[in-house]
């Protein structure tokens, strides 16, 4: 196996809908939102094209697993659509899978994450922190990331977890990542990592081999991030791009034999390889027209609550 690839469980549902007519909404739902958006404050915007996009992706994963949603109450597969924000829908959908059930810290992890994100949140929108625009974004970015993916997100995986679905979390504790594929790969938002191994790289592997796959994973991505932020901004386009091909650079060097002579990918060297990578450029991905356009303008609108 490629160092390049990382292992999936191969999906038990064959798909029976082709991709390309159960992708229609994902492909046409964000041209549709944007033109009946238009008006709307840019932060709107931004929120209505990344649901299009959610929502578009949850009716392909559900289509795709239709063999399963057939055998399955119907119940499983509404829970799946509008209670669930994973990606995996055979696994979710199997009534015979049963996932480890929630550790006792979990609960505590998920409370104090979702109250610490709700708290910078909310200092982000006072007016103190208004007063400095180059920090309020970043701490309303960072209150947001924990309120929703490290605490509701990480809840509603307790939730179906103890129901006996399995519905992993999203995220694995990204802070403890050796390296950049590390914290992509099997960290970080493990429902979009299962979308872009599913439907770009795994796919494009046998065609142009892992390298290119991977690239063109990462392309996608930004693409992807490109239009839900550099869009609404009017502004910025193709810098989010451009991050997510610095972290499949920064995953090259890694595997590369340069990298592994100097220990990147494993230990502390690949901590803090990585943590650099993943870090430092974060302003091509959050770009100034996104933070002034979009992030105080929206939690100006919260301090008006």
């Amino acid at each position: 196996m490629s160092r390049l690839t990382v292992p999936i469980r191969p999906h038990p549902s064959a798909p029976v809908w082709p991709a390309t007519i159960a992708a229609l909404p994902l492909a046409f739902g964000p041209l549709a939102v944007w033109l009946a958006s238009a008006g709307l404050p840019r932060w709107e915007q931004m929120w209505l094209l990344a649901g299009s996009i959610y929502a578009g992706c949850k009716w392909l994963t559900w289509r795709q697993a239709s063999p399963m949603a057939a055998i399955t109450p119907a119940w499983r597969s509404w829970a799946y659509l509008f209670a669930w924000p994973g990606m995996d829908a055979a696994a979710f959908l199997d009534m015979g899978q049963r996932s480890v059930g929630p550790a006792p810290a979990e609960y505590l992890l998920c409370g104090a994450n979702a109250i610490l994100g709700a708290g910078l949140v909310w200092l982000a929108s006072s007016n103190a922190a208004l007063a400095w625009p180059l920090a309020a974004p970043w701490l309303g970015l960072l209150g947001i990331g924990l309120l929703l993916h490290c605490g509701l997100f990480h809840g509603l995986s307790i939730v179906w977890r103890r129901a006996g679905v399995s519905a992993p979390p999203i995220m694995r504790w990204p802070i403890c990542a050796t390296s950049i594929a590390d914290f992509w790969g099997r960290r970080w938002n493990l429902a979009f990592r299962e979308l872009a191994n599913r439907y770009v790289y795994r796919p494009l592997t046998g065609h142009t081999g892992p390298t290119t796959a991977l690239l063109l994973s990462f392309v996608a991505s930004g693409l992807i991030h490109d239009l839900v932020i550099s869009l609404p901004a009017g502004a910025g386009f193709g810098q989010p791009t451009l991050y997510f091909l610095l972290q499949a650079a920064g995953i090259l060097v890694e595997h590369s034999r340069i990298g592994r002579r100097c220990g990147l990918g494993r230990g502390l060297g690949g901590r803090l390889f990585a943590a650099v990578v993943v870090v430092a450029p974060l302003a091509l991905l959050f770009h100034g027209p996104f933070l002034n356009r979009i992030m105080l303008p929206m939690l100006r609108a919260i301090a008006g609550l």
